[in-house]
C-alpha cells in the first residue's frame, strides 16, 4: 500500500506551497511490532507539513490510505483517566447548553471503545457512534453503545438520516484532522445535522502548535493541522459556519468549536476573537511557517544534545508512552537503543510489543521502579500531570522526567 503524493489542497483545491516542516519517512505511528523480526516488513511512508497559500490549511504532503491507519487499532480511549474525565464533563456540558433529552438524537464520529457516549447512554438519550477501527467498535458494542463499523461520510450520513433522522448533536473529537477527504466529512456533518442542530469538533489548534513548538503532533494519521482562518472557507463550502469557539487545555492545546447551518444562530464574539488573533500572529504568511520549521530543527539538537549527556554520563534513560507523538519524536530525533532503554505503557494493548521504527520494547508501568532508570523522557507530555500522580513511587526513587516541547526541561 503505497502514500499518495498530494499536490493540490485537499480543502480548496490550490498548488500546495512549500514544505513547513519534513519529518522523514517514517513508519506508521500506531504500527507497533509485535517482534523483532517485523522490522524486516516495517513499512515507511514520507512524513513532510505542507501549507496552503490560498486558503492557510496546513495538512500533509502524501496521503496514506485510510484503511492501513485505522482498520485495526491499538488506542483505547478509556485508558486515559485524564480522557475520560474531560468526556464527562463535555457530555454533561453539552446536554445542559443544548438542553438535550430522550427525544433528541446525538451521534459521535469515531467513537473509539465509547468513552464519550456511555455517558450519553447513563443520562437516557439515543445515540449512535460510527467507529472505522473493526475490533474497538467491537468493543464499543460489547459495553452497550450502539456502534456502526465505518468511515463516516457523506454517503453514511445519509444512511443514518435515512435509518433515525437527523442529529441534534453531532460530535467529532479528535477525529476531524483524520479524514483525508476533508469536503466529504463536512457535506456529511451538514446532511445529518438538524436545521437547529450543532455540531461539536474537537481537535489540536494549529497556531498553539507552531507557538509551543509541538511537531509530534505530526504524524500519518493526521492529514490536517487546522487554524480557525483555514477553517472558515472549508465550512462554508457547504452551508455551515462557526458560532462558538472554546479553547481547551488537553492534548497541549486544543479548539472546541461549535458549527450550525449557516444563519441558524448568533455568532458568539469568541470566533471573531480567535481569528483576529491568527490574522495578527502572521497566520497562513510565509514568516509563520518558516519560523515552526527553524524552530523544531532547534529542538531536536537541544534534545539529542541532552540525551547524549546522560547517557556518556552513564545513566539509564526510559521513555513514558508508546503513543503516535512519541513515535514521531523518537524518529525524528533518531531515539533508538543507543539512547533509549525501553519505554512503558499503561495499554496492555501495547505492552509486549515494540515501537516503530525505533524498535524499542514496551513495557509495564512497573518496570520504571524495577529498573530505576535515572531519566524518563516523557513522550506522552499532554498527560504529565495524571503521570506524576501515578508514579510518585518512581519519583520518590529520584527518578526524573524529561519534558521535550517546547524546550527539553525536566519537571519539577
Amino acid at each position: 500500500m503505497h502514500a499518495v503524493h498530494q499536490r493540490e489542497c485537499r480543502s480548496c483545491g490550490s498548488a500546495l506551497g512549500e514544505v513547513v516542516l519534513d519529518l522523514g519517512c517514517q513508519p506508521l505511528a500506531n504500527s507497533l511490532l509485535n517482534c523483532p523480526e517485523d522490522a524486516f516488513v516495517e513499512k515507511r511512508y514520507p512524513l513532510a507539513l505542507k501549507a496552503c497559500p490560498a486558503c492557510a490549511l496546513w495538512q500533509l504532503s502524501h496521503t496514506v490510505p485510510p484503511e492501513a491507519l485505522f482498520s485495526d487499532y491499538v488506542y483505547f480511549s478509556s485508558v486515559s483517566d485524564e480522557l475520560v474525565a474531560h468526556a464527562k464533563a463535555a457530555a454533561e456540558a453539552h446536554v445542559r447548553d443544548y438542553s438535550l433529552g430522550s427525544s433528541s438524537y446525538v451521534v459521535e464520529i469515531a467513537s473509539n471503545d465509547g468513552y464519550m457516549l456511555q455517558n450519553f447512554v447513563r443520562l437516557g438519550i439515543p445515540c449512535l457512534g460510527v467507529e472505522p477501527a473493526l475490533n474497538i467498535a467491537k468493543a464499543s458494542a460489547e459495553r452497550g453503545i450502539p456502534t456502526l463499523p465505518a468511515f463516516f461520510s457523506a454517503a453514511i450520513a445519509r444512511q443514518i438520516l435515512t435509518e433515525h433522522g437527523h442529529a441534534d448533536l453531532v460530535l467529532g473529537n479528535n477525529v476531524f484532522a483524520h479524514v483525508p477527504t476533508t469536503n466529504d466529512f463536512v457535506a456529511g456533518l451538514s446532511v445529518l445535522l438538524a436545521p437547529r442542530g450543532r455540531a461539536v469538533l474537537e481537535f489540536p489548534w494549529a497556531h498553539e502548535m507552531a507557538e509551543k513548538l509541538e511537531f509530534d503532533t505530526i504524524y500519518h494519521e493526521h492529514f490536517f493541522y487546522f487554524h480557525g482562518t483555514s477553517l472558515v472557507p472549508l465550512l462554508a463550502r457547504h452551508g455551515l459556519e462557526i458560532v462558538r469557539i472554546e479553547r481547551l487545555s488537553i492534548h497541549g492545546g486544543s479548539l472546541r468549536v461549535h458549527l450550525a447551518h449557516a444563519g441558524a444562530s448568533a455568532v458568539d464574539p469568541s470566533v471573531a476573537d480567535l481569528l483576529r488573533e491568527e490574522k495578527n500572529a502572521g497566520v497562513g504568511g510565509p514568516d509563520y511557517t518558516r519560523r515552526f520549521g527553524e524552530r523544531v530543527h532547534n529542538l531536536r539538537t537541544h534534545l539529542s544534545q541532552e540525551l547524549g549527556r546522560l547517557r556518556a554520563a552513564g545513566s539509564k534513560v526510559a521513555g513514558y508512552g508508546a503513543s503516535a507523538k512519541g513515535s514521531t519524536l523518537l524518529n525524528f530525533c533518531a531515539l533508538g537503543p543507543a539512547a533509549i532503554d525501553f519505554v512503558v505503557d499503561r495499554s496492555p494493548h501495547k505492552q509486549g510489543k515494540l515501537t516503530p521504527g525505533t524498535h524499542l520494547p514496551i513495557l509495564h508501568p512497573d518496570a520504571l521502579l524495577e529498573q530505576r532508570p535515572e531519566v524518563t523522557l516523557l513522550l506522552t507530555w499532554n498527560f504529565a500531570e495524571e503521570i506524576k500522580a501515578q508514579q510518585r513511587a518512581y519519583l520518590g526513587t529520584g527518578g526524573r522526567f524529561l519534558v521535550p516541547v517546547p524546550n527539553p526541561h525536566y519537571l519539577s
